[in-house]
């Protein structure tokens, strides 16, 4: 919730100048303060419990707030420097003051600190040679998504965190804090800003996934590795052997934040070529042809109820979820989309290679070459964009709120109309391939299996399982008639 409200709140900041600055300015102000009563909302204790891809949701959700804050009293406030292409009218109201909201600063980046140490603790290189596990109550899984948000979290730490004297949740009577419980960090005084274990964790961390096997044959991620015999005392397989094809679309959209971050330290190419390459992948695996800027399926061909084929992530140009064909999404599988198209929007955001640290070994004029190459490449996504935007529209009902399945928008159909039997005459209508050994446990839930959980864990699952069907019986036996 962070990231996206930060990244609504950067967009009304860069609204035109023209605009009535008390009105920009109030609107900002409002939905800032949901931010702050975010932070206090969320339940940042419980969270330090939760698995390691959550708590790394929680590091760039509130760096996100921090680059907003610093990017809206730069714009409004002159309180610092940025581009000259964003140089602004000082406001008429207080034009020497900073905007309030950097007060938030310390808190969430204090925030953003300690959840960075408490998810490094999931890096491991007893198995796999490396990477981030997903969940430490579960089976070994060495998942996409964790070792994305590692990348892209560190990176942030390393471009964006200001620095962070609060001890807490430690208090020391001689000054020096211990590390926190389950980590491998060295006693601190106080946590410096540009601190190179952020950027050394994050390319270690790039380095491990790009290598790790995860790339299906449409350049897609898959979600991740199991261990084989992980749960078998006498097994010693340390090695990322058993593979689950499923491909969600957030798995590909996370990594994109963290390639714009290496590029912006390093100044090595690789990175954003790497993630334009990743963004293609997506754009076939919809069914779009970006030379010709169309969808590759002639719809018009297309019989009453009848869909386009499936084509990895997607259909009709349109960015798909599995689950979204039959309506079937959890609460998680529901954000993906937008996941996705936050973190594109980050990585070509107009001023994506206007750094806050000069790359290394770059010369100005290698920055700007850099810089119009990438823009460049962005502007070729523009008509996929609009398409899926186009789609996204046609979901609206008379109230206004959009739909989960664009595709529907394009088409003009519904789950409803889009039957079963429909879906079973058609191949890979949104099905997971036959034979893949895909797993979609982020909308039917982890599987109650030795795969993915010890015996132990699984007794306590179906245990727990049981008491919530008795009560729920019981409920159903005192409301009855």
């Amino acid at each position: 919730m962070a990231s996206h409200l930060s990244a609504a709140l950067g967009s009304i900041a860069h609204l035109e100048p023209d605009i009535d600055y008390r009105v920009n300015g109030n609107t900002i102000d409002l939905y800032f303060s949901q931010l702050v009563s975010f932070y206090f909302g969320q339940d940042a204790f419980a969270l330090r419990g939760e698995a390691f891809d959550d708590m790394l949701w929680v590091v760039l959700g509130w760096l996100d707030a921090v680059q907003f804050i610093t990017l809206h009293s730069t714009l409004q406030h002159r309180t610092g420097s940025l581009s000259a292409d964003l140089s602004h009218e000082p406001s008429p109201v207080l034009p020497n003051e900073s905007w309030y909201g950097t007060v938030w600063i310390p808190a969430f980046a204090h925030r953003a600190r300690v959840f960075w140490e408490l998810a490094s603790a999931g890096w491991d290189t007893t198995l796999c040679r490396g990477g981030m596990g997903w969940n430490p109550r579960l089976e070994p899984y060495k998942n996409a998504i964790t070792n994305e948000l590692f990348i892209a979290a560190s990176i942030n730490m390393y471009l964006h965190f200001p620095g962070d004297a609060n001890p807490a949740p430690f208090s020391a009577s001689s000054g020096i804090q211990p590390p926190l419980p389950g980590s491998s960090l060295p006693e601190m005084q106080e946590w410096p800003a540009r601190d190179v274990r952020y950027l050394v964790a994050a390319i270690e961390g790039y380095e491990w996934l790009t290598t790790s096997g995860m790339v299906n044959d449409q350049g897609l991620y898959t979600d991740g590795f199991h261990i084989s015999g992980s749960g078998n005392p006498s097994s010693n397989n340390t090695q990322c052997d058993q593979r689950n094809d499923m491909v969600y679309t957030y798995n590909q959209g996370v990594l994109l934040t963290g390639q714009l971050g290496l590029f912006q330290v390093t100044g090595m190419s690789s990175y954003i070529d790497d993630g334009h390459d990743l963004v293609r992948s997506v754009i076939a695996a919809t069914g779009w042809d970006l030379d010709a800027q169309r969808p590759i399926d002639d719809l018009t061909e297309l019989l009453p109820g009848q869909l386009p084929p499936w084509r990895g992530l997607g259909r009709a140009g349109v960015l798909e979820d599995v689950c979204d064909v039959v309506g079937d999404c959890s609460q998680d599988s529901q954000t993906f989309k937008g996941i996705y198209m936050h973190h594109l929007t980050t990585f070509c955001a107009p001023l994506a290679l206007a750094p806050g640290v000069e790359p290394a070994g770059l010369s100005d004029d290698a920055l700007q070459k850099a810089q119009r190459a990438h823009l460049l490449t962005c502007r070729a996504y523009t008509h996929w964009l609009r398409h899926n935007a186009r789609a996204a529209l046609g979901t609206r009902d008379a109230g206004g709120r959009y739909g989960m399945w664009w595709t529907a928008g394009l088409l003009s159909m519904t789950t409803t109309t889009t039957t079963t039997a429909a879906l079973g005459n058609m191949p890979n209508q949104g099905a997971v391939p036959s034979g893949a050994n895909a797993t979609d446990y982020r909308t039917h839930g982890v599987p109650v299996n030795s795969e993915w959980m010890s015996e132990a864990t699984q007794t306590r699952h179906t245990e727990a399982a049981g008491r919530i069907r008795g009560r729920w019986s019981s409920s159903c036996i005192r409301l009855g008639p």
